[in-house]
């Protein structure tokens, strides 16, 4: 500078106020000249000082801008940057030692500081007017202050890196510079509150105002590990400039980066409040409320909530504008829920620190998707076809879903309609009903459904509250929804009931169910009987194959209880039971579900058609070609002796001569070698459970031979469960001694090959039965002899004191459980993209392709063994006949009068055989 300049300066470093007032025209321009081409950061300082202190007191409101700040400040900030620009460039060789470059750098910030306190006295100047200020009075203030404020926070956020080791050398100095700043944006934000602006306001006031919130912004994101308050009060004032100025700015705003950051603060506020509540917890410290721990956590889930509470008003204030960041709600939503019960990756914590997080970010989590629900992509988010989130985000959706559900109640027809009926036309963004989203969903958590976790269930009228499963929790709010549902959204829900019932999941299809029951309960008597004729009419459209069968069949069951008597007797009618087409419907009903009336109707009728399945049987020669057909009728006969109290029943008794006849011409050999013959064998063993103490003994020792013939070889796991189901009713019977011999030890025989099978679902079921056969039989002796190997009996003994070998602890099973699911999907979507399974294939042919052809087993069969078998199976049935005449004659019963002449038959039959073999 030169020397003229200098006197210049000295001289008016001596004036009083008053003489710098009267010359502020004229020396005032010379001075902003001077500031302009000043080089070295002294003379910028002095002249700066100089300007602020002495001259700026006496500027005009009006004429601030264009007189003072436009000419000084945005060289002061110039000048900022190049010394914090000096600090990075030399701060590599700062040391204890190098003192000279210490004092420089100390030099500098104290350089810094001056300027920020110089940028104050603006501050305070314009603050001193009692006329609000303007904005085009004041333009370049507000952008230069923040400039300087977000350059000064940046250093002191990376200060341990710049200075890297020796930051004690300027700590001080630090300090001092952030808590300028501090004030300095205290200032300007009570500044800048004063301001307002009209309609009329330019382009200019609002890319201005616009300009300090996008810097407001920017300072938050420096802010937000360096001081709580300091974090807070700059987000306050943002959301507060920008809710003020609303109509004028709310084009022009960076929604999206607004609301990601506060998404970004709150999900980091609320990660830090969790982190720190595992660590008092692990510390023991949650009862020491006094403690810098505790305290901490209280600071973070307060300023966790501040973030909860504001994202949730500015998306209140904007939502039209965040429409495309909807995802990104959904995604916080998720992650929020995902780290509280029941969520199987969240921390258990003490009851105090669980409660101050609930009301820091749960509590809000309500509000935000109260405020979400009326916007269409975050619909189209949240009921998306083919969502795939992560599985810890599982539970999280199925639980938003059920709360969209809860707060569907209160909303306008709009909303209803955006959430409860899905995309109806092609040009929209493909979303599925609510309904459908939400079994889904349910389907989805596998692993939870297994653990299983548990939720608040519905509070009782003097009962305490209960913890309830997922499916118990879902099934409740689901029925609560349809009975509050408007009816013309009804037809969407009979949709997705059928849907749901017909996928492969079946504890989704049983929660389907639950609801459809429900469902028909709540609605009228014609809307059951309608239901339940559409679900007759899918049960038999199905093959015997397809697994829908078994979630229709159950469904069928229990919907045939809420029917009326009349309406019973319409489905007796529309689906008669006379006809063997039909007969797959009433195998799936409980006959005691229906009217004294109906149920006679429907037993006489399915009594009579396995009547006449028999005698077609008989006279075609008792063909194995034709087993199939008698097959095709014998689950109805289950469903008939099902729930039958009486032995003197006429269903029971004519039950009990078919099962007779069929049990008579049952061959062992041939079981083991005919599919047709075993599918025969497991229906009888079945039937037989039922019925076992209306059985003659002999017939007993027949179907335990079968039951011989079949576990020594590969079977069908189906048969062997109902082997084991009728071995195990055999408990209830006393065998005379004069049977004993005979059926006691293969008794014992088929329970020691079946308690060793290595198959675990069929040693399960082993063991089950085995231990009920156990507790009710008379013949002690079998259980003994049943466990001659030593390892069988360990594993009965341990089952029956229920002695768990090996305890898994909770994170292993939860990380087995996690391994399963992917297996268990994988098995699901197996089964409904499988073809073959379709359920409209018809239920003959299914029989049929699953059972060989007669002639072809014919073929594989020598001449030699065909006799032998014949013979075989002629033996067996003369010998039961003969056990069977010999225990009526003790009985005051005589035989049939016809039994006489059919032998005699028999008799000439055998003649003529054996006279044609030794013509040959």
């Amino acid at each position: 500078m030169s020397q003229t300049n200098t006197s210049l300066l000295d001289e008016v470093a001596q004036w009083s106020q008053e003489t710098c007032r009267q010359k502020l025209k004229s020396v005032l321009p010379e001075l902003t000249s001077l500031h302009h081409k000043s080089e070295s950061w002294d003379d910028h300082i002095r002249i700066l000082k100089i300007i602020t202190e002495m001259f700026l007191p006496h500027i005009g409101l009006s004429e601030l801008e264009d007189e003072c700040f436009s000419k000084i400040l945005p060289k002061a900030v110039t000048m900022f940057d190049s010394m914090m620009k000096e600090i990075v460039d030399q701060v590599g060789g700062l040391s204890s030692q190098n003192t000279e470059l210490r004092s420089l750098l100390r030099n500098i910030l104290q350089a810094m500081m001056q300027i920020i306190d110089a940028l104050s006295t603006c501050v305070r100047h314009v603050g001193t007017f009692e006329e609000a200020p303007y904005l085009d009075a004041i333009r370049s203030l507000p952008t230069c202050i923040l400039k300087v404020l977000r350059e000064t926070f940046q250093h002191c956020k990376e200060s341990e890196v710049v200075y890297c080791g020796r930051l004690s050398l300027v700590a001080d100095l630090l300090q001092g510079l952030f808590k300028e700043a501090y004030t300095l944006q205290k200032g300007l934000l009570e500044l800048l509150d004063r301001i307002s602006l009209d309609s009329s306001a330019s382009e200019e006031e609002v890319s201005d105002i616009v300009t300090v919130i996008h810097s407001l912004l920017d300072i938050c994101s420096i802010i937000s590990n360096l001081d709580i308050a300091l974090h807070a009060n700059t987000w306050k004032f943002l959301i507060k400039l920008s809710l003020k100025h609303q109509s004028l700015v709310d084009e022009h705003l960076h929604h999206g980066d607004i609301s990601n950051s506060l998404c970004d603060n709150l999900l980091a506020s609320f990660h830090n409040c969790v982190e720190l509540a595992e660590q008092i917890k692990h510390g023991g410290l949650q009862e020491a409320t006094q403690s810098p721990e505790y305290k901490l956590f209280q600071k973070t889930a307060k300023m966790c909530r501040f973030f909860a509470n504001t994202l949730v008003h500015y998306i209140k204030e904007f939502k039209f504008f965040l429409t495309k960041y909807c995802s990104c709600f959904h995604q916080l939503y998720l992650q929020i829920i995902s780290k509280f019960p029941p969520s199987t990756c969240a921390p258990t914590l003490p009851s105090a620190l669980s409660e101050e997080l609930n009301a820091a970010a749960l509590v809000p989590m309500e509000a935000l998707l109260l405020q979400l629900l009326p916007l269409r992509p975050f619909a189209e988010v949240v009921l998306q076809q083919d969502l795939r989130l992560s599985p810890e985000h599982e539970l999280p959706q199925c639980l938003l879903l059920m709360n969209v559900l809860g707060q569907l109640t209160s909303q306008q027809e709009e909303v209803l309609q955006l959430w409860y009926t899905g995309s109806q036309f092609s040009e929209e963004t493909p979303r599925l009903p609510l309904y459908q989203a939400l079994f889904t969903s349910f389907r989805r958590c596998y692993t939870e459904r297994r653990v299983p976790v548990l939720l608040p269930g519905v509070m009782m009228k003097g009962q305490a509250q209960v913890q309830v499963t997922l499916h118990h929790h879902i099934c409740v709010h689901l029925c609560a929804s349809v009975a509050a549902l408007p009816p013309v959204y009804f037809p969407m829900l009979e949709r997705c009931l059928v849907d749901t019932v017909l996928q492969a999941d079946s504890q989704t299809a049983l929660l389907a169910t639950d609801v459809w029951c429900f469902t028909a309960r709540y609605g009228t008597a014609e809307l059951c009987l309608h239901h339940v004729l559409l679900i007759a009419q899918l049960v038999k459209a199905c093959t015997t194959e397809c697994y829908q069968l078994s979630h229709l069949g159950l469904l069928l069951r229990r919907m045939v209880f809420l029917m009326t008597p009349n309406h019973q007797m319409e489905l007796v009618v529309r689906f008669p039971p006379s006809e063997m087409e039909n007969l797959a419907v009433w195998r799936h009903v409980l006959l005691r579900a229906l009217s004294q009336d109906a149920r006679h109707h429907v037993e006489t009728d399915i009594i009579g058609l396995i009547q006449k399945a028999l005698t077609d049987w008989q006279n075609g020669g008792y063909k194995l070609g034709q087993v199939d057909k008698v097959n095709l009728v014998l689950p109805a006969l289950i469903a008939v002796v099902r729930g039958q109290t009486s032995p003197e029943e006429q269903c029971v008794l004519s039950a009990m001569r078919i099962i007779t006849q069929l049990w008579l011409r049952m061959s062992p050999d041939q079981v083991q070698t005919h599919p047709a013959l075993q599918c025969t064998l497991q229906q009888l063993l079945s039937i037989s459970a039922i019925l076992v103490k209306n059985i003659e003994h002999q017939v007993i020792f027949q179907a335990l031979l079968c039951v011989d013939a079949v576990v020594s070889q590969e079977c069908a796991d189906q048969l062997l469960l109902a082997a084991l189901e009728f071995l195990s009713s055999l408990g209830k019977i006393f065998v005379p001694p004069d049977s004993q011999n005979q059926i006691l030890p293969k008794l014992s025989s088929l329970f020691g090959v079946l308690l060793s099978d290595r198959f675990w679902l069929l040693h399960q079921h082993a063991l089950e039965a085995f231990s009920h056969f156990a507790e009710i039989t008379n013949h002690e002796e079998v259980i003994s002899q049943s466990l001659c190997e030593k390892n069988t009996k360990t594993k009965v003994v341990n089952y029956l004191s229920k002695t768990v070998n090996a305890q898994e602890d909770v994170e292993s099973r939860l990380q087995r459980l996690k391994q399963e699911t992917a297996v268990t999907e994988q098995h699901s979507e197996r089964l409904e993209n499988n073809k073959e399974n379709a359920s409209n294939k018809p239920a003959a042919d299914a029989v049929a392709d699953s059972e060989p052809y007669p002639k072809r087993a014919r073929q594989e069969t020598s001449a030699e063994e065909e006799y032998s078998r014949y013979i075989q199976t002629a033996e067996s049935a003369l010998k039961a006949l003969q056990a069977l005449t010999e225990g009526k004659a003790n009985t005051t019963k005589p035989p049939p009068q016809w039994l006489e002449s059919r032998l005699q038959e028999l008799q000439s039959l055998i003649t003529h055989i054996s006279t044609a073999t030794h013509t040959r």
